[in-house]
């Protein structure tokens, strides 16, 4: 009887630290990193995405390749000067089907929607399904893998509209 009190306390009490680790505070706070990541495509800047990567990033590109944070970094820098040479602005946006935390782990995954337009207002579209794990360091949520991938080119607008907007919060917090 005690052994059954005892795993039933330890049961509920996991419950409640579990119910109050998803909250809505987190969920803001995580979305300052998104919205550095926004700055930095619209702006294209690469200084607000080496602010919101660990410096241990595990980046998992298209699932056909793994880089480290300086390579990643160092190919946004690279890839916004071209970008701004030839007079093509950025505009991308997330939603979510997923989103769990805690007090200091964030598992976020859902699809992505690139926009680019050139100067002469051709416009090109890339949607992919992203999973991001980010971690609370002294107290700023930084990402530390990021994983993306198109899906051999089947994710579309369609799943982009399926998904969450970045300010719904309501469907990941549960009552």
């Amino acid at each position: 009887m005690l052994k059954q009190t005892t795993i039933l306390i330890f049961i509920l009490i996991a419950s409640v630290h579990q119910s109050k680790s998803q909250s809505v505070e987190n969920l803001e706070a995580i979305n300052t990193v998104w919205k550095k990541f926004y700055l930095a495509f619209e702006t294209l800047d690469y200084k607000p995405m080496a602010e919101i990567h660990s410096k241990d990033l595990i980046r998992i590109s298209g699932g056909q390749r793994i880089l480290d944070y300086d390579t990643y970094i160092d190919n946004y820098k690279a890839q916004f000067e071209r970008l701004k040479t030839n007079n093509i602005t950025n505009q991308i946006s997330l939603r979510f089907f997923e989103r769990l935390s805690n007090d200091s782990i964030a598992s976020e995954r859902g699809i992505y929607k690139l926009t680019r337009h050139t100067d002469k207002t051709d416009k090109q579209v890339y949607y992919g399904q992203f999973h991001v794990i980010l971690k609370k360091d002294n107290g700023t949520w930084l990402i530390s893998m990021d994983y993306d991938s198109s899906e051999a080119n089947t994710i579309g607008e369609d799943d982009y509209e399926k998904a969450y907007d970045i300010a719904n919060f309501k469907p990941f917090i549960k009552q």
